[in-house]
């Protein structure tokens, strides 16, 4: 196998290059898949399959920080409350234990690594965040996600036992037919649809935010890991909980940036049109109650003052900062806003909610096991129960570098007699040299489901509304299997790797793979929403507004498929 000699740029190979096999195959390059991979035993043959660039899921996106107790009084005792508050009754107790009690030390092993986490003097500097009882945020300016992802990235460009394989998309998993255990992956990569064998496969692909018509997610954020382990036949749950950001950047034309929960932290106002901080009438601790609360006090306040509440916003003020302290906390945020016309010293931003983080993934244990053997997942893709029906804010990556070390231990047989001598034929497929047609009506169906999603499973919530939607989405789905392109998806074959006749061929099966996966976990989310007759953290229902303790369980959804 061909490693990459040079650990300061990115693998670059041609689809021939890829071998047809792995012990390890790690999917997704964002924080969870970057460290899982660096933890996977080095005897291990690694092959690291992003969809993108290296490092390009959201965890670089991620502004505020890491949480972690590190300092008194603070104890991660107090963490795991907070934790448990938050998560509204659904968090796995012994997962939250695990993950608070093993933060030091993900804490220290970044810091080993070169992370330069901002300081107050010799000690790392903490912040507060929203429902967190202490300040133990650490942050890098506010580009922590960044810091931390470049490093790891670094990192594994110098590991010979890992192979990237850059601008790859799973398309789906490969059970074994016999036994059910996970076998591999199938990718597009390069106009080619090639299987991948390998001995054990970790999702790390990150969330779904793409579902939604207003996100903080990238592009990239399509649901893959658990659109396609749920299609082979891995359990799912949770999925109806999605926390809305309350505050991502509202200006007409730009994207919707994230602005930190540490804005807050530091003292901004949420105020509206006439100035008022109207956050206090709906929850005693304002901008700092926790993020579904906000973000509903928000959609209610426009619901009651605005004549277009789904198109307005309120404003968030930093003025109340001290400027010095901005500058050196917020250089991102400040240099975003110039550049869209805001000055953060003199004006408040717009801002609304908008979709940010899944609670909801694959049903996995502490050892990151799914229900399928073989299958393992990790970070916004994974359910280890950290997070129950709502995240602490500043949890995501921590549980990310948590968890992922738990692969360290992982077992394998290599001379198992499941893994087989695996030489599949190529085959050349000839289609239409135009696609444009196909992958228009593609995007129409991709951007009418994200509005469809916003209206009826956004913030708020009705039976009615959830109902109506699942139909539109089982025909968008019918309109989708009808295109020419469709039949390479469908057809798909172990034994035969497919070259595809064209790179528009293969850029408009890229796209139709994300819609379909798209589909497949707003119907998800739309089921388990409707299913959910109660609001429990960032679920919340309109026609039943108050928790229940009948409904303080888990939603499991399962494709239960015929074995042979």
């Amino acid at each position: 196998m061909k490693h990459n000699p040079n650990p300061t740029s990115e693998f670059s190979e041609s689809a021939e290059e890829i071998p047809n096999q792995f012990d390890i195959i790690v999917v997704g390059s964002g924080a969870a898949g970057l460290y899982a991979s660096l933890c996977l035993p080095p005897h291990f043959r690694v092959g690291l399959v992003t969809k993108d660039s290296l490092g390009s899921g959201s965890s670089p996106w991620a502004q505020g920080g890491i949480a972690a107790a590190i300092y008194p009084p603070d104890t991660p005792q107090l963490h795991l409350e907070d934790t448990l508050q938050a998560g509204a009754g659904l968090c796995d107790r012994q997962a939250v234990q695990f993950l608070v009690d093993h933060a030091a030390e993900a804490i220290e092993f970044l810091v080993n690594l070169g992370v330069d986490f901002d300081r107050a003097g010799e000690k790392l500097a903490t912040t507060l965040e929203a429902a967190h009882s202490c300040p133990r945020v650490l942050h890098s300016r506010d580009t922590t996600g960044r810091a931390i992802v470049d490093v790891l990235m670094a990192t594994v460009l110098k590991r010979p036992n890992i192979q990237v394989v850059s601008g790859a998309i799973a398309l789906s998993i490969w059970p074994n037919p016999q036994t059910g255990r996970c076998q591999g992956v199938s990718v597009l990569y390069q106009s080619q649809i090639r299987w991948l064998q390998a001995k054990a496969v970790v999702l790390a692909t990150g969330g779904g935010g793409q579902v939604f018509a207003k996100t903080t997610n990238p592009e990239v954020s399509t649901g893959d890991g658990i659109a396609i382990a749920w299609r082979g036949g891995a359990a799912v749950r949770d999925l109806e909980f999605f926390q809305f950001h309350p505050t991502a950047l509202m200006k007409p034309g730009a994207p919707h940036f994230l602005i930190s929960e540490a804005v807050r932290g530091e003292g901004a106002h949420l105020i509206d049109r006439q100035g008022r901080r109207f956050a206090f009438d709906y929850h005693p601790a304002g901008e700092l109650a926790p993020r579904d609360v906000v973000s509903r006090a928000i959609f209610m306040h426009l619901q009651k003052t605005s004549d277009h509440p789904a198109e307005d916003n309120v404003y968030l003020d930093m003025r109340p900062i001290p400027p010095d302290k901005i500058r050196h906390r917020f250089p991102n945020i400040i240099n975003v806003c110039k550049n869209w016309g805001i000055d953060v010293f003199n004006e408040p931003m717009p801002v609304a909610p908008a979709a940010h983080y899944w609670m909801g993934g694959i049903t996995c244990d502490l050892m990151n096991r799914t229900s399928m053997p073989g299958l393992y997942a990790i970070g916004e893709t994974a359910s280890t129960g950290v997070h129950g029906a709502n995240r602490l804010a500043s949890n995501s990556l921590l549980e990310c570098l948590v968890f992922a070390s738990q692969l360290s231990k992982i077992e394998i047989d290599l001379t198992d007699h499941e893994y087989i001598d695996y030489t599949p034929s190529m085959i050349l497929v000839q289609g239409k040299s135009d696609y444009a047609q196909e992958l228009e009506k593609i995007e129409e169906i991709r951007h009418s489901l994200a509005a469809l999603m916003w209206e009826s499973a956004g913030i708020c919530r009705t039976q009615t509304v959830l109902e109506a939607a699942i139909p539109i989405i089982f025909n968008w789905r019918k309109q989708l299997q009808k295109l020419e392109i469709s039949k390479y998806l469908l057809t798909m074959n172990p034994w035969q790797n497919m070259q595809l006749s064209s790179p528009e061929a293969g850029k408009t099966l890229k796209a139709l793979a994300e819609t379909f996966n798209l589909l497949d976990i707003g119907y998800l989310i739309l089921q388990s929403a409707a299913y959910r007759q109660e609001s429990r953290g960032g679920h919340y229902r309109l026609d039943y507004p108050e928790t229940s303790p009948d409904w303080q369980i888990h939603t499991v959804n399962k494709v239960n498929l015929p074995r042979k």
